[in-house]
This record gives C-alpha cells, structure tokens and sequence, in this order.
C-alpha cells in the first residue's frame, strides 16, 4: 500500500514538473518570436495600415469632439501610435491607433445616450 501510494506521489511529481519545463520552453519561444518580430523592418504594408487606423482616429476623434463626446485619453493614445510609428513599431502603433478610433465612437455612443440627462439629484441636495 505504501509502495503504490509512493510511486503515484512520485509520478504525480514527475509530470507536474514535466508540464511546468514545457510551458516554460514555450513561453521561451514566444518570448522569441515576438523579439524577431520587433527586429525585422517594417513592410510598406504595416506602414500603410498604420497610416489608415490614424487617419480613421483622428476622424472618429473629431466626431466625438463636435458632438461632446471626446474622451480624456483619446489624444494622448494618437501620440503615443505617433511616437510608436516613428520609432518603426507599426504594429504598436497601429494597435493603438484602433484603440483611439475605438474609443471616438464609443465617446460618440455615449455622448449620444447621454443628451438632455443632466446630473443625478443627489448632486443637489
């Protein structure tokens, strides 16, 4: 009985460290295939792609501003992809640029839902 338990303690053992190496050999591997990626120039393509996530930004970005809904971080998230493109990271910021037309249009919807709600009562008593 001892002998059984011990060997499916040790086995227990034996696979959980066996799991934990692999799941650190692919954490490894991505680690370095995301630091190749980041190496290579960037292509005409991801360059354009960034160029068209930015123009659509700053279009959802003024839409959201005629109509009081421009959100506090929406400008600084534009410079940060400004400042990611002209490092060469225009996977970074092409990401973020979808970040800040994303958040245009849900200061559009929100500026929207919002018209004629004022405040909350208890703010006036």
């Amino acid at each position: 009985m001892k002998r059984t338990l011990f060997i499916a303690v040790l086995a227990s053992v034996a696979f959980t460290f066996g799991g934990c190496a692999k799941k650190e050999k692919m954490d490894t591997a991505s680690a370095e295939a995301t630091e190749m990626k980041a190496a290579m120039p960037a292509t005409g393509s991801a360059a354009d792609a960034y160029k068209a996530a930015l123009a659509d930004a700053k279009a959802e970005q003024a839409k959201a501003a005629k109509v009081g809904g421009e959100w506090r971080d929406t400008g600084k998230i534009i410079k940060s992809a400004e400042e990611a493109a002209a490092a060469g990271d225009y996977g970074k910021a092409k990401s973020l640029a979808d970040k800040a037309a994303a958040q245009g249009r849900l200061g559009q919807q929100q500026a929207a839902t919002q018209v004629n709600k004022g405040n909350p009562d208890y703010l006036y008593k």
